[in-house]
């Protein structure tokens, strides 16, 4: 089952409920959750599931390592216990948060460790497939450079540079600051004349937004690689939207690209792998090309600055945005 978050009001108040929405059979459900302690988990969802026809599940609470790629469950934090049951009736949806509560309650006097307030809120089936969306405005980036989801419209202004996206389920939306700065050094890049006729290489492509956006600012061919099979089929979507398909390739794979060296290599990536791969980055530029390295927290810039002069590349332009920075880097002539 598909659910969403179109929320009714968060926490009710004890014995009241969101009125049920008549909808389509099914379409509408009523979300129970409630924090608890990892050692009270198990009987919460034992009492949750025993309400909920439509399913439950527990979210244990997490925090994110290896750089956002990984995730750790931290057990000293509560864990969320989830259920959902048909919101077709609204007097049989409020009998079932009294319900629950008083199970909730009895739980208490076993002296388990915290349990949380019953929450409740409405979510829609049919949401998930549309709500998403309105997350993701237009957004203008620099002085030129335009970032329109393909679902809205933007009036043009004479030096715009518009890139038409559907990230779908790719990363790579502009929204994020490592797509912002990589962006903005494209750009300035642009302004040099250094993109004009030039041959790019795009490391993780993405949704292809930076590829889209080199061969908007004047890129010849642009070659995006991604170990994602997802990704590059976004990329060669978004490019096609664009009318770029001639000029973006994008194929599954990483380094070494296999290819003649580029003008330009954009690596919108994160700090561990900038460094695994600062030697193979550098190998895929021509002398005198530019490299363009984002993702980088601005603790690790130290390292990875390290990574790349050892492999000879010279520091050329540094942006930041909050703890994020992207580096421009050439190698010698």
């Amino acid at each position: 089952m598909t659910r969403s978050g179109s929320d009714s009001g968060g926490r009710a108040p004890r014995g009241q409920t969101p009125e049920a929405v008549p909808a389509k059979p099914g379409a509408a459900w009523l979300e129970l959750a409630v924090e608890a302690d990892i050692e009270a988990v198990e009987a919460v969802s034992e009492i949750l599931g025993r309400f909920a026809t439509g399913g439950s599940s527990v979210e244990p609470a997490f925090e994110l390592v290896d750089e956002g790629l990984g995730a750790r469950v931290d057990a000293a934090r509560p864990a969320i216990v989830r259920a959902y049951l048909p919101a077709v009736d609204a007097a049989a949806t409020r009998t079932t948060i009294a319900d629950v509560e008083t199970a909730l309650g009895h739980l208490q006097a076993f002296g388990l460790r915290d349990i949380g307030e019953l929450r409740t809120r409405l979510v829609v089936e049919a949401d998930w497939a549309e709500a998403w969306k309105a997350y993701f405005p237009v957004m203008r980036i620099g002085r030129r450079l335009v970032i329109r989801p393909t679902w809205r419209r933007h009036r043009a202004r004479p030096d715009d540079v518009v890139l038409a996206l559907d990230p779908g389920m790719a990363f790579g939306t502009g929204l994020h600051p490592t797509t912002r700065l990589c962006l903005a050094a494209l750009e300035a890049v642009a302004d040099d004349g250094i993109l004009a006729e030039a041959r790019v290489l795009d490391v993780g492509c993405g949704s292809g937004i930076l590829a889209i956006a080199a061969a908007r600012l004047g890129a010849a061919s642009v070659l995006g690689v991604d170990i994602d099979p997802i990704a590059v089929q976004a990329s060669g979507a978004n490019a096609r939207r664009n009318r770029l398909g001639r000029v973006i390739r994008a194929r599954a794979g990483s380094l070494p690209s296999l290819e003649p060296t580029f003008d330009v290599v954009l690596a919108n990536l994160i700090a561990s792998v900038l460094i695994t791969l600062a030697g193979a980055l550098h190998d895929e530029l021509r002398p005198g090309g530019l490299l363009l390295a984002s993702g980088i927290f601005a603790d690790r810039e130290a390292e990875v600055a390290a990574a790349f002069a050892s492999v000879g590349l010279v520091a050329a332009d540094r942006r930041a945005e909050g703890d994020w920075v992207a580096l421009t880097l050439q190698r010698p002539s």
